[in-house]
């Protein structure tokens, strides 16, 4: 059960590979899983200083990529989103069923040197241990100066920081990776959510055609999380919607001097997100998100944000798109390249010392 600090009330949200972090372990309710009418739009709203529970598992999976999930047998690349409300603490039971070193390392939340997920403080699973993470939130706060501190609201992510090295380097090549959300109260929630890693040359590691095809009604409120890792340079473009440089992507008024964006730089160790209204001001269709490096998108960092009608429906042309997608010779490299891309042992950077 979540434990309240202070009184109050909260709303769970959770999608299809989605948790608000909650005292039950594995809890996951469809938010949107099947193309019906679109599901009302809420305002977020949270009991205030929450201690929320949950448990992950780290479990090996095919073609030598590893995930986290929120049963056994559940793991996925990328691993689950994890959701809180600024105030809240989360408490991670990371259970590890793999064979080899790993951890969990947050990114834009508070935590002690304990759960910090690095060998540097200790921090870390070995083969068949479980271990407890507590990462911290907090609200922003007036100071002197009539200045503002900033509290932990934004779009983060989490991922390994041991396996392979004392970086981790091999876990996140291999998929231990995944979104983190901490929302402010009063933030809209969507209809659906997708998370998009560019990590090295793929896209949560698939090259094209054998990237995520992300699918919404006409209309739908859909969240985008993006992540970047590896060593190279991306780009984030996606075709036909726009959203605003913020924490939100949505304007908070006609004097918003947030810049209005379609693509934006995703480098390793980097994260944003943003909500935009499927199809508005375009209408239905198969509509791509890519890596706008040239040379990247060339040799598979594509995939296809499929728009259906308000109904559900296909709309007209969009059958023949992916067809096409699935079809074409995305680069010699990508021809070339197995569709799911898994690094070979010892990839990565230099050792410090050996996974145990």
């Amino acid at each position: 059960m979540d434990e309240p600090v202070q009184p109050g009330w909260f709303t769970r949200l959770v999608s299809r590979r989605a948790v608000l972090a909650t005292g039950t372990a594995g809890l996951a309710v469809p938010v949107a899983t099947t193309l019906g009418p679109v599901v009302p739009r809420h305002a977020a709203s949270a009991q205030a200083g929450v201690v929320k529970r949950i448990t992950l598992y780290a479990e090996a999976l095919p073609d030598n990529l590893y995930g986290y999930g929120l049963a056994p047998g559940q793991a996925t690349v990328p691993g689950p989103i994890l959701e809180i409300y600024e105030g809240d603490t989360l408490e991670i039971t990371l259970v590890n069923n793999t064979d080899r070193r790993m951890s969990i390392h947050p990114h834009g939340v508070d935590y002690g040197v304990e759960s910090d997920g690095s060998p540097l403080n200790a921090s870390f699973n070995n083969p068949g241990e479980t271990r407890t993470y507590t990462w911290r939130s907090r609200e922003m706060t007036a100071t002197a100066g009539r200045r503002l501190m900033p509290g932990n609201a934004g779009y983060w992510h989490y991922h390994d920081h041991a396996m392979g090295t004392d970086h981790g380097s091999l876990g996140i090549a291999r998929g231990l990776y995944g979104a983190l959300i901490v929302r402010r109260r009063g933030d809209i929630l969507p209809d659906k959510q997708f998370t998009v890693v560019f990590n090295e040359m793929t896209i949560n590691n698939r090259i094209a055609p054998h990237t995520p095809m992300f699918e919404a009604n006409l209309g739908q409120r859909v969240e985008w999380i993006a992540i970047g890792h590896g060593n190279q340079f991306h780009t984030f473009h996606l075709h036909a919607h726009r959203w605003a440089d913020n924490r939100t992507g949505m304007l908070e008024g006609p004097a918003d001097p947030s810049q209005v964006v379609d693509n934006k730089d995703l480098n390793p160790g980097s994260s944003f997100g943003f909500q935009v209204l499927a199809g508005e001001g375009v209408g239905p269709g198969a509509w791509m998100y890519h890596c706008h490096v040239q040379s990247h998108s060339e040799t598979g960092m594509s995939g296809i944000f499929l728009v259906r009608n308000g109904d559900g429906t296909m709309p007209p042309g969009a059958q023949e798109a992916v067809d096409r997608f699935h079809g074409h010779d995305h680069g010699a490299a990508a021809a070339q390249a197995p569709p799911v891309h898994a690094p070979a042992e010892g990839d990565g950077q230099h050792q410090h010392s050996p996974s145990r």
